[in-house]
Formats: structure tokens, sequence, C-alpha cells
């Protein structure tokens, strides 16, 4: 068996990529950057999911599929004709909520259309985005800027995105179904910021301020933080149309109960935003 993991480098795919190799299967890690890449044990190669004719099918058996929609027909029509069997689709949760309506469907639905075996995995909010939003001040002050501190979800590690996806592409049952993964507790940012503290055992700052100024500081920082500011902090939705600030006046997420979590797959406790913050504890110092 050979899976070709794409987005190899990613915060789900490296964990991926690992797994495969420490089950004693042939990995073909693809990344825009070989030589930046440390993935022991994978076989490294160059493409580009924007290039379909760049990603290497040839001798693949299953793909754990980054998503690209602008060719994401291409690249499964691709890995059809070079025989993969099955494909995992790192999509989002925000597909099951309805929120999001361009990015992750059309790959989803070229997946499905293919004929292919198929498993959706469906993280929600990925409790990695805080090393964007807040590793910068946290590293230089000890201080998080950030609106709303009693903003709660439910975060999720991405090492229980990949455990569920290698049980996708190591093992039988879970053909046709889609996953939602969350973590398993509701927590606000606030309190995101004081586990963070205890990992490094200092005293982190919360600095209130307006959205509009975490806005600024969001762009200043650049990369994800830039690119997801207006979404995450309620100036568009999901699909970057103008937001409804009616839309979430009334919203109570602990009304929600628990979310599906990695736990129905796995079989294991999902992990905490506590575990997340002493995994990645030296990322914060």
């Amino acid at each position: 068996m050979r899976v070709l993991v794409t987005g190899a480098t990613g915060n789900v795919g490296r964990h991926v990529t690992a797994g495969l190799v420490r089950a004693h299967v042939q990995v073909r890690a693809l990344t825009r950057n070989p030589g930046r890449a440390r993935l022991p044990g994978a076989e490294v190669v160059q493409g580009d999911l924007t290039e379909p004719d760049s990603v290497p099918f040839d001798g693949v058996d299953r793909v754990f599929l980054f998503p690209e929609p602008s060719t994401a027909k291409a690249i499964v029509e691709r890995a059809r004709q070079a025989g993969v069997r099955r494909i995992v689709v790192l999509s989002s949760g925000a597909v099951s909520g309805g929120f999001d309506t361009t990015f992750h469907p059309p790959v989803e639905q070229a997946v499905q259309e293919s004929g292919l075996e198929w498993t959706h995995l469906r993280p929600g909010e990925f409790a990695a985005n805080k090393l964007s939003l807040w590793g910068p001040s946290i590293r230089a002050e000890r201080l998080v800027r950030d609106a709303n501190p009693d903003a709660a979800w439910f975060p999720v590690h991405e090492r229980d995105v990949a455990d569920v996806a290698l049980k996708a592409l190591l093992e039988e049952g879970h053909r046709g179904q889609a996953y939602d993964i969350n973590g398993p507790e509701l927590i606000s940012l606030r309190g995101q910021v004081e586990a963070i503290a205890d990992a490094l055992g200092e005293e982190v700052r919360f600095e209130e301020v307006t959205p509009a100024q975490a806005r600024e500081i969001y762009l200043k920082i650049g990369g994800f933080a830039a690119e997801a500011a207006d979404f995450l902090l309620g100036f568009t939705d999901y699909d970057g149309n103008p937001a409804d600030p009616a839309d979430n006046m009334d919203f109570d997420p602990s009304t929600l109960g628990p979310l599906p979590t990695a736990q129905s797959v796995t079989g294991s406790p999902a992990r905490t935003f506590a575990q997340w913050a002493r995994d990645h504890a030296e990322d914060f110092r």
C-alpha cells in the first residue's frame, strides 16, 4: 500500500504522515518546498494542488486530500485514472453547519462523484489557529489582545483529526462517512489563554480590544491571521459575504451540549485544549 498525503507539512498532514510511517505504510508526502520538509520515513516529493499535472499519483492506492476547490475535479480525475481507490478529504465542520457553500463542498462533491471510496473529515475550529493569532504577542509580551474574552467554542486538537484520518485511510468501515470532529469541551478565549499560561508556567495577560482593533492586529500579523480576520471577528461570513450581526446576537453555544469528537471513531478520549497547550508550549515560549 502507498498513501499520498497532500498538505503533508500542514498541521494535520504532518501527523497523518508520521502515523502512516509508524504503521509501516509507504508514504508519499506532497509539499511545495521539499527542502524545508521534516518528514522522516516518508518519500517527500514536490507538487502543487493548483497544478494537477504536478501531483504524482503513480503507484498510489489511497490519498489524504487537502482542499483546493479550484482544481478538485482535475485532481480527483487524475487520481482515479492512476488507480487510486480511496480518498480521505480534509473538509470543514462549516459544511455540516451550512456556513461553507463555496470552498470545501466542491472538493467533497468531486470525490463523491468519482466513484471512489471516500470519507470526509469535518473538523471545527482548530486549536492550532491560536499559534497564528496569539503566538507573536505571547512570545514577545506574554500578552493576548483579542475581542470578546467570553466567546467560547470547542477547539479541536489537530492530532485528533489526524487520528481519524488514519483510521479512514487504513481501516475498513468508513466509506461514505462524513465525520464532524470537535474538541471535548466548551472553553472561552480567556480560558484558552489561561490554559496556555499554565502550560508555560508563566502569566499571560488578556487585554480586551474592540473587534476593529483586533482586526488591525491580525492584519499586521499576516498569514492565516490576516486571511481569516474578517470572518473570525464577525465582519464577514465563512464565504466572505458581509455578515449580519443579528445572526449571532442570541446564539449561546452552551445550549448545544457536547459536539461530536474523534472518540466516536478512534475509541480514545478527545484531547482537551489544555493538552493542546502543553503540546505546543515551546511554540509560545
